[in-house]
């Protein structure tokens, strides 16, 4: 039998809460490590009562869904934690956004009255902004991307060089401008708070003068595959397609997370938010009526 730690057990979790918040501007560089470091600073900084594991080496409750890669920013990040009383979800929010640093935002804290909050996200909306390149090229490189049958892509991993299929994990994508015109008809609305250059902006040209440099913006929703299908892998597979390579660093924004609305494809077809059902749906409608979104 294993030997135990001397001493009480810790307390027990009295309540689970689920927490969705933003990685912006500059913090979107930042690894997923220091984004946790990040947070379990501020949850002490807060004097949240966290509820801890047993054993030699207690780590506190804390349980990471779906974290978006390391140089992307993102509006829907989940966490969810273990306390040792109740706490009320709003004040919670309030004393954690005031605790972390700018640019990694709370959003809302649910009670979690649910189970398998990580088994419902289940595909991400993605932007991406492409200065440099003009929507119609974009457009055209979509077009053979969806026409394509296979998009095979290599991503070096932990284990090797790995190849696999992207265009399998690609529900539905458009490409538009920053004037909200999408392929399709939909609307692209671009944030650009992280964009140095935003969608049709004058940059300085040659002897003081200015041009309109066009950036090309891609919203494609992907689903949540193994191996999972990121969206530099779209980029490479747009590359491989259609000879689509853009010249400065694309940004990327994850709009969203959660399951496909009505368990469909085709519900993904208008390439926005509103493709997916919000994940902490049924936390809320079981906390009752009374819970605030």
């Amino acid at each position: 039998m294993a030997r135990m730690p001397d001493g009480p057990p810790p307390p027990p979790t009295v309540q689970k809460l689920r927490i969705r918040y933003a990685k912006r501007g500059r913090l979107r560089f930042t690894s997923h490590r220091d984004i946790q470091r990040a947070f379990e600073r501020a949850l002490r900084r807060a004097r949240v009562p966290m509820a801890y594991s047993a054993g030699f080496t207690p780590h506190p409750k804390v349980s990471w869904a779906g974290a978006a890669p390391t140089g992307v920013a993102s509006e829907a990040e989940y966490v969810e934690i273990g306390v040792t009383r109740a706490l009320d979800p709003a004040e919670l929010a309030a004393a954690l956004d005031g605790s972390l640093p700018p640019d990694l935002d709370i959003l809302e804290v649910v009670e979690a009255a649910t189970p398998n909050l990580m088994e419902r996200l289940e595909a991400s909306v993605w932007e991406i902004r492409l200065p440099g390149v003009a929507p119609a090229a974009a457009a055209q490189a979509v077009e053979a991307f969806l026409a394509a049958g296979e998009v095979p892509v290599e991503r070096m991993t932990k284990n090797g060089v790995r190849t696999f299929d992207a265009r399998a994990a690609v529900v539905a994508i458009a490409a538009g401008n920053g004037d909200g015109a999408a392929a399709n008809g939909d609307s692209l609305t671009a944030d650009t708070s992280s964009s140095s250059v935003s969608a049709g902006d004058s940059v300085g040209g040659e002897g003081g003068g200015h041009v309109d440099r066009p950036c090309a913006i891609l919203r494609l929703v992907v689903r949540h595959l193994t191996p999972a299908v990121r969206p530099d892998d779209v980029l490479t597979g747009l590359d491989r397609v259609a000879g689509l390579v853009p010249p400065v660093p694309p940004q990327v924004t994850r709009l969203a997370q959660g399951p496909l609305r009505d368990g469909s494809e085709a519900a993904a077809a208008s390439v926005s938010v509103e493709a997916l059902s919000d994940p902490l749906d049924p936390d809320r409608a079981a906390a009752g009526p009374t819970t605030e979104r």
